[in-house]
């Protein structure tokens, strides 16, 4: 068995330097034991996750205060901001009655059917996952499946992880669907176009399958009661709207943030300043019910990605996850097939074991050392693979994505407790079959 002894050896870094070979097993351990512990759900995930931290940082694991500045080795500032400007968004339109509008017409549309209901949620959520990114879509969908589920009766949970696994999915088709994809553009040189053309057509597959395998995942889920769906087809939804004329003002401030989302790599402007923008705008316009609108930010889960950040900074500076990588690029040669199979399913299995934006950050050197020499097209198969499999590895677990920790975040907020394992053993399924779709496309696009 290799062992880590050379991690450390070869570090240049200080703040591994006086741990010698011990640093690399201290931070898989630290990481390891925390990892243990939000799985267990014994204790408070973000209380979980700042004892890690704290951990990593008296050990000497992280790169000192570089780990509030380097988003490549620390907290990646730019996520967070995108979240908590979209977090004011939609605090502030949640003030307008807009989501007890959209529950009442979608209750009304699916007719209370709960397979329908879930089917049109879902299709809402992987639509405009490609256009808006899938955090944002989650920060808006999920209060409107609480409503509904809501004037149903029925249990919002199974719709709402449905939904983050439809999320992650839909949000795969374009360079600014999911987090990681602008990542992998922005380094590897691959345009909106380029996603659009590769990304789409296994996507638009996958997620057709996706909606029929709902259908048997949570068929047990289902409730339908008939006598709550006559109430809700008497309720009048224009009622529903407190304010609107906040309401007209914010959702021309969401369609300019909207725009800017999509243009964002065109004009050189992070999401995430696009995000601010808008809740700036959002403040200034919410008047009395700012307040109010405030409250609904789940800081939490922001502090949540703080430390989880910090932990993954451990095993990224110690070179744990670099080494694992090279170790395989090593493995593989020049057998590009097998490189493409090996970052596809690599990065499916530990997509869904880390958040998958810094996963991909910290894989990319890698990946290129990989590609250096590929023939074109099966340079291209490579990145594809590592897209898809970061992509799809993010429905693995409930910390594999940011999309999952926020509307899980929201759900508990509201009293739906969704738990690790509740979540998982859905997204466990979900990432084995999207995956094994997504590996034998690119043999047949890129291979074959």
């Amino acid at each position: 068995m290799i062992g880590l002894a050379p991690l450390a050896a070869a570090a240049e870094e200080p703040w591994t330097s006086y741990m010698g070979d011990l640093a690399p097993y201290l931070a898989i351990g630290v990481f390891l034991i925390a990892f243990g512990f939000i799985v267990s759900e014994r204790v408070s995930k973000v209380t979980v996750v700042l004892v890690a931290a704290a951990a990593m940082a008296v050990l000497g694991l992280i790169p000192g205060s570089g780990v509030f500045y380097n988003e490549h080795a620390g907290i990646d500032w730019n996520v967070i901001f995108l979240l908590f400007g979209m977090m004011v968004a939609v605090g502030v339109i949640k003030q307008t009655g807009l989501f007890d509008y959209l529950g009442i017409q979608a209750a009304k549309l699916a007719k209370g059917r709960p397979y329908r209901l879930m089917v049109l949620l879902m299709l809402i959520t992987a639509i405009a996952s490609p256009i808006i990114d899938n955090v944002t879509i989650v920060l808006l969908i999920v209060p409107v499946t609480i409503v509904v589920c809501r004037r149903l009766g029925i249990s919002p949970v199974p719709y709402i992880i449905a939904e983050i696994l439809a999320s992650n999915i839909g949000g795969a088709a374009t360079l600014i669907g999911d987090p990681p994809n602008i990542i992998i553009g922005t380094r590897a040189g691959l345009s909106f176009v380029d996603f659009l053309v590769h990304m789409s057509p296994i996507v638009i597959i996958i997620f057709a399958g996706f909606v029929l395998l709902t259908r048997v995942m949570f068929r047990k889920s289902f409730e339908y009661h008939p006598e709550r769906l006559e109430e809700v087809m008497e309720l009048d939804a224009r009622a529903a709207i407190v304010d609107a004329k906040l309401l007209l003002r914010s959702m021309i401030v969401l369609g300019l943030m909207i725009v800017g989302f999509v243009l964002h790599a065109f004009v050189d402007i992070e999401p995430a300043i696009v995000a601010m923008l808008g809740a700036g705008a959002m403040v200034l316009i919410s008047g009395p019910v700012l307040h109010d609108a405030l409250r609904e930010i789940e800081w939490r889960t922001l502090v949540f990605f703080m430390g989880l950040f910090v932990m993954v900074a451990g095993l990224v500076s110690t070179g744990v996850i670099g080494t694992i990588g090279q170790w395989a690029a090593d493995a593989i040669g020049d057998n590009w097939f097998v490189a493409a199979t090996s970052v596809l399913w690599g990065s499916a299995v530990l997509g869904a074991l880390f958040d998958n934006i810094p996963y991909v950050a910290t894989m990319l050197p890698i990946v290129e050392t990989v590609v250096a020499g590929a023939p074109p097209l099966a340079e291209q198969g490579i990145w594809w693979a590592f897209a898809l499999g970061a992509d799809f590895g993010g429905n693995g677990t409930a910390i594999a994505a940011s999309a999952n920790v926020v509307a899980i975040g929201i759900a508990a907020r509201a009293g739906h407790k969704i738990s690790f394992w509740q979540f998982t053993k859905y997204g466990i399924i979900t990432v084995l079959l999207t995956t094994a779709a997504a590996w034998l496309y690119v043999w047949l696009r890129y291979f074959l």
